[in-house]
């Protein structure tokens, strides 16, 4: 159960200070009103490196998405952004955002705008939510705004979720086929290979390749092992280096069919943040900056940064765009039509129902073409091993036959 600290002041003034432990804020404000204290300040206490390994935790998407729509909910309805605030915390479950909403709490109280307050938790908060959190600030539309936000949230959500649904079913069949294939090197063709070498008998082509290759794990066990230390080694690079990076993203983007729905997946979501950020009042350079960070892809950083600077110096926004070679055809016409009819932000957003649209046909190919060929692929490996063993076995029994008189 966490800790909570508290500054409160009862009934005469005075102020109090102490702490309880209880599940949730709310526990503790209403264990203050039934002891007629006035809550102050209330923070969750944490000690050491439990401190420093929760504050370092990233707050949900999904959570962001949840705590936006009910802060936009009570802004509609008149209700002043620190009480709103107060409200979600105390029924909020994760701890992230329970800790992220008091220190908001704490910084409204002393002053600061919301923007300013949020942009101190970046492990809450995008860098382009924080952009237009500014912007809605001096508009006075926070809680348009932030409806905005939600949808775009939403909709990264589900565009993500396609994603990973495209690829849990091939990457579970993928992986209980290398369980098979191994419990049978490891295991089961050894025990084989031993009775075989004891019969003398010649071995068909596919038994010899099949043995050739369970003696991979077991004499030349050093070989698949250099092969895992590569291979992590590689990752290691790619992870952490600009250039393994750079490298990762281009080779993902020329994968067949799961390239595209990458390339996709990435214009939706710069349209969508391009369109909702220009469309709450952030400046065109600004808001270009911070959805081209918003990529992930180096590919899509460097190409989409010469188009800024181009932007920058006076060539509009659509002919660099256009010159990235990132768009297709049609995104490029509806960009061509908002510059030039100065609905830019309602073009983005109709690019990106464009690109959400491709890329739920995209994915729907994807799986339907890699399902069967990943089962083509398992149902192979197997059957080789099948017909391996069995041919064999026939060989061996047709070589008893033959020697019986």
């Amino acid at each position: 159960m966490p800790k909570f600290t508290y500054v409160a002041v009862d009934s005469s003034g005075a102020t109090v200070q102490g702490s309880l432990k209880r599940d949730t804020i709310g526990e503790v404000r209403v264990w203050l009103k039934d002891n007629a204290l006035f809550a102050v300040k209330i923070s969750e206490s944490t000690r050491g490196v439990l401190d420093l390994q929760i504050t370092s935790e990233k707050l949900k998407k999904r959570e962001l998405m949840h705590f936006s729509r009910q802060l936009a909910v009570f802004l509609r309805a008149g209700i002043p952004i620190i009480d709103s605030l107060e409200t979600i915390a105390d029924e909020a479950h994760d701890k992230v955002l329970r800790r992220v909403i008091a220190d908001l709490v704490e910084r409204l109280r002393g002053g600061a705008t919301f923007a300013d307050a949020a942009a101190e938790h970046p492990e809450a908060f995008p860098k382009y939510y924080l952009g237009v959190l500014k912007s809605a600030e001096l508009t006075g539309n926070l809680d348009e705004t932030i409806d905005q936000l939600t949808a775009y949230l939403d909709r990264e959500i589900q565009a993500r979720s396609k994603v990973v649904a495209a690829l849990v079913y091939p990457a579970v069949v993928f992986g209980l086929a290398i369980v098979t294939i191994g419990v049978l090197a490891v295991i089961v063709l050894p025990q084989f290979k031993s009775l075989f070498d004891e019969l003398g008998s010649d071995l068909p082509f596919a038994t010899r390749l099949l043995l050739s290759f369970t003696s991979l794990f077991t004499t030349l066990w050093f070989i698949p092992v250099g092969i895992a230390l590569i291979s992590m080694l590689l990752a290691a690079w790619i992870i952490t280096t600009p250039s393994g990076k750079r490298a990762r993203d281009k080779m993902i983007l020329r994968l067949p069919m799961l390239g595209e729905i990458v390339r996709y997946s990435i214009l939706e979501r710069f349209c969508l943040i391009l369109s909702t950020m220009t469309k709450a009042g952030v400046s065109l350079p600004d808001a270009m900056e911070v959805t081209t960070k918003s990529t992930g892809n180096i590919v899509f950083l460097e190409k989409l940064d010469v188009a800024r600077t181009a932007m920058v110096s006076g060539s509009g926004l659509a002919r660099p765009l256009i010159e990235t070679g990132l768009f297709p055809g049609a995104a490029r016409q509806m960009m061509t039509v908002g510059e030039e009819t100065g609905t830019l932000d309602e073009q983005l957003a109709a690019a990106s129902d464009y690109f959400n649209r491709e890329l739920e046909v995209k994915i729907r190919r994807f799986t339907s073409m890699f399902e069967p060929l990943t089962i083509l692929m398992v149902g192979g490996a197997v059957g080789f091993v099948a017909v391996a063993l069995v041919s064999a076995m026939y060989g061996v029994l047709n070589g008893f036959k033959e020697e019986t008189p």
